[in-house]
């Protein structure tokens, strides 16, 4: 079971609601691809279910399509609303009782998790026949950002759970290491029989909701408030593999593999240290004099801060959520089923946009009551249809969609489709769209 639900504002600029960290690329593959490849080392497609927001579906369908794998119908379960851990380990759980005795490893896609992560839960899989395993990492420093787990009396290859600790300040944190505490790593193995007898008698309105018609109607509870931290069958199992929950910049640059500076990015450097350097590609940078920075750079945000302080980006995202701003919800990039659209520039009265449709795709038959537009293909092959009237539109040519036509536009070769649009009118806000087909479902 892999959770694909979460913001990730820490990470802002990077992260946006509309496409959080797990779904970004922060390396060769991002979060949730390589959750999903770890996932691929034990089970078959038909064996893993994801649980995401609904708005987050096409990037997880498309995300998986691009690891050259095939979406399976129904393993995708898109929540209507956040409703925390729990009640999304219960939809998932639902998925796998035609085999109650079968452990299911339970992944956030928005960690780093090393190599070896695969051995670690085969070797778990028999102490999760009769207990609620949860992993542990074994800290290397007092952090206030995880919760700890005490381990207690040994059971099998790991312990018996003797307490949750809450996110310490730092002299709770030295005290919990010395006492061989664990961070809690939010990786679970368990099998559907055990989760529902201790659901049902921790939380028996998630263990006994209809799902997931009552989804909206459960309480917001996280798998450990609303069921480990009660139960008395629960275990933990040190990690032996690498681990990081990315949750700040800081995190990410102790990821990133720093140079002999401690320095993580491209960027040309003269006497500066530990400072962490992100920035679109081809765009020059140098630092002169600095330590101990984050500067990330994005196509329409910036954020400086010091390391040590980059917990706090979340207070930034609060800001401008509160004054409704757009670069908290998206990035100038947006993807859709169909491809992706850049803004690369816009006024009161014009927009003009690259749209890349992926072969095969096709954009929703549609309407606009206040903009027209003006397409011309860059590369790529379109097919067009503008009030009934169809045509093909190669590379280099052009055509006008007047305000009110009905229109489509299709991509049916082999390579993406590369437009330029130029959106004209008063009003040019996305929600200016009447859709009459669409493939997608939307």
């Amino acid at each position: 079971m892999l959770l694909a639900g979460g913001s990730g504002s820490r990470l802002w600029p990077l992260s946006r609601r509309k496409c959080p960290k797990q779904f970004i690329s922060l390396f060769d593959l991002t979060l949730f691809q390589q959750s999903y490849r770890r996932a691929r080392l034990h089970s078959e497609p038909e064996e893993i279910v994801v649980v995401t927001g609904s708005e987050y579906e096409f990037l997880v369908r498309n995300q998986i399509e691009a690891l050259a794998e095939e979406v399976i119908p129904g393993r995708i379960l898109l929540e209507p609303c956040g409703r925390n851990t729990l009640p999304a380990i219960a939809w998932g759980m639902h998925q796998f009782l035609d085999e109650p005795d079968v452990p299911v490893v339970i992944y956030p896609t928005d960690h780093l998790i090393g190599e070896g992560m695969a051995e670690t839960v085969a070797g778990a899989a028999p102490l999760s026949l009769e207990w609620l395993v949860t992993f542990g990492v074994v800290p290397d420093r007092p952090h206030t950002g995880y919760g700890y787990i005490s381990p207690g009396d040994p059971v099998q290859n790991g312990f018996a759970v003797a307490a949750f600790r809450e996110k310490p300040d730092t002299e709770a944190a030295e005290r919990y290491i010395a006492e061989g505490s664990l961070w809690n790593a939010g990786i679970f193995l368990m099998t559907p029989r055990i989760f529902f007898e201790e659901c049902r008698r921790y939380a028996p309105s998630i263990a006994e909701a209809d799902l997931p018609a009552a989804y909206r109607d459960l309480p917001s509870l996280s798998v450990d408030y609303g069921l480990l931290e009660h139960s008395r069958r629960v275990a933990v199992v040190p990690l032996t593999v690498s681990w990081s929950d990315l949750g700040t910049f800081s995190a990410l640059h102790d990821a990133s593999g720093p140079d002999q500076n401690g320095n993580v990015g491209d960027a040309l450097t003269i006497d500066s240290s530990g400072c962490t350097f992100i920035h679109p590609e081809g765009k020059r940078v140098a630092a002169v004099g600095v330590s101990d920075i984050v500067v990330v750079d994005s196509d329409d945000a910036l954020l400086i801060c010091r390391r040590d302080a980059t917990e706090r980006v979340r207070e930034v995202v609060a800001m401008l959520t509160a004054e409704h701003d757009q670069t908290v919800e998206e990035h100038r990039l947006v993807h859709r089923p169909w491809g992706t659209y850049l803004t690369l520039e816009e006024s009161r009265f014009f927009k003009i946009k690259r749209i890349t449709v992926k072969p095969g795709a096709s954009l929703s038959l549609q309407q606009h009551h206040h903009r027209s537009e003006h397409w011309v293909v860059v590369s790529g092959c379109a097919r067009v249809q503008i009030d009934g009237d169809h045509r093909m539109l190669p590379q280099g040519e052009s055509t006008f969609v007047r305000s009110g036509a009905v229109h489509r536009l299709e991509n049916p070769g082999r390579i993406p489709l590369e437009m330029i649009e130029v959106q004209i009118g008063e009003y040019l806000a996305e929600d200016d769209i009447v859709r009459f087909e669409d493939q997608y479902g939307r």
